[in-house]
């Protein structure tokens, strides 16, 4: 995002913050209201532009909301759009996507106050792992030809009853309007938990079982390195041989036996 729209999406997220607080029903509903908004406007180019002209006053894109949404959106979900287009935004495209990361933020204030974030990052971080051993599925979820709602079904025929409410309400925003492939989109989910908790995500690979011990260890040294609160999501894969990679953020650190093996052969040859 631009500045502008980054000082946009901040009085915003204040806003839904104080909208929805610890209610939980509050934060469910605002946040599953605000992605039906945000498909609504995908097919609905002249309001976007509407919304987000920057010639009008703020005042002017309130009362066209009101004029437009009142007595048809909640009123929460409402104050938050208005909110919103009250703020000035460098494109339309980035208003739409300021009130994706809105809903979003509503939803993880919903599982905040019912004490499951770690869960619904834990969940999507595990569900990214899975994508990646099912590339077919991955295909068929990013398929352009298959309609959103069919892609929705298909996933939440795959997560029902496994995942918390937020997790699946998450998962099947990006499965319906995918900005990249499946594993990436939810990967970004991940992150975006992470933050609004307030730290951040090592993804660790290793040879075999990695002990809460271990994780709470290696947690606490990227911490010191990064100058950061950090949390370790593991997974294993035999192949490495021995040892660990670690990846956090685009940065990758190679400690597994494999990638030694591999290095000493690049340099005998």
């Amino acid at each position: 995002m631009h500045a502008a729209s980054r000082d946009a999406l901040s009085h915003a997220a204040e806003s839904i913050d104080a909208i929805v607080g610890d209610d939980v029903a509050k934060a469910a509903a605002t946040g599953a209201e605000l992605f039906e908004l945000v498909e609504f406007l995908d097919a609905e180019r002249q309001l976007r532009l509407a919304l987000a002209d920057q010639a009008s006053e703020g005042q002017q894109r309130c009362d066209l909301t009101d004029q437009l949404f009142g007595g048809k959106l909640a009123q929460p979900t409402l104050d938050a759009l208005k909110t919103a287009v009250s703020q000035n935004w460098s494109t339309p495209r980035e208003l739409r996507d300021g009130l994706v990361l809105l809903a979003r933020r509503a939803l993880l204030r919903g599982a905040q106050a019912e004490g499951q974030l770690a869960q619904v990052e834990d969940e999507l971080f595990q569900l990214a792992r899975i994508l990646e051993d099912e590339p077919k599925l991955v295909q068929l979820l990013g398929e352009k030809m298959v309609a959103p709602d069919r892609r929705r079904q298909l996933a939440a025929a795959v997560l029902y009853g496994k995942v918390t409410k937020y997790t699946e309400a998450l998962v099947l925003q990006v499965i319906g309007r995918p900005e990249h492939d499946a594993i990436d989109d939810v990967d970004t989910l991940v992150h975006q938990v992470a933050e609004f908790s307030g730290h951040d995500v090592a993804h660790v690979v290793s040879a075999g079982e990695v002990s809460a011990g271990q994780r709470a260890q290696l947690a606490e040294k990227l911490g010191r390195i990064y100058g950061r609160e950090m949390r370790v999501h593991t997974e294993i894969d035999p192949e490495l041989l021995g040892g660990v990679t670690v990846k956090v953020g685009n940065e990758l650190i190679d400690g597994s036996l494999r990638g030694r093996i591999a290095r000493l052969r690049a340099e005998l040859v």
